[in-house]
């Protein structure tokens, strides 16, 4: 995969190609996002895109989440899907900003959150992609996870019934 520096006018945009920003560089030497919008961007531009959260591809560059309920190893790392589904009818941030909401509480320590790219290999126990043939692409630094955290809070009812 090619990481490139083009902007958002530039036409032709291929699947091997994901703009990003060149800097700042983020943890694990990986470009960073520098907004919300830019990583909407990001994930209109390419699928399939996952979010992340732990302490990076080096640490995870084995392949494999553990389900910390039953023990049990998982074919995968487990992560959020970034591209909107079909029938998601709002915009594409918003999308964005929910699926990174869904683990955020994972935000601990040395663990932080990253965009990748690759091969869903199955689904976790909780329906999760488990993503195999890992792709890093991007670091989402704190100020856009809190970012994504006022969106969500702003334009989705975000009460704990969930009936």
């Amino acid at each position: 995969m090619t990481m490139t520096q083009e902007s958002t006018q530039e036409s032709g945009r291929t699947g091997d190609e994901v703009p990003v920003s060149r800097r700042p560089t983020g943890p694990d030497d990986l470009p960073e996002v520098q907004s919300l919008e830019e990583l909407a961007e990001l994930a209109r531009s390419r699928t399939p895109l996952y979010v992340r959260f732990s302490t990076g591809p080096k640490v995870d560059a084995a392949g494999r989440s553990r389900d910390h309920e039953s023990g049990c190893m998982l074919p995968g790392l487990s992560a959020n899907p970034l591209d909107p589904e079909p029938w998601f009818d709002r915009p594409a941030v918003h999308w964005v900003a929910r699926q990174v909401m869904q683990y955020a509480h994972l935000r601990q320590d040395e663990r932080f959150a990253w965009v990748l790219t690759g091969e869903v290999v199955g689904r976790g126990p909780d329906c999760e992609p488990l993503i195999g043939d890992v792709q890093p692409v991007a670091a989402i630094p704190d100020h856009v996870v809190r970012a994504a955290r006022d969106l969500y809070e702003e334009v989705f009812d975000v009460s704990e019934d969930g009936t």
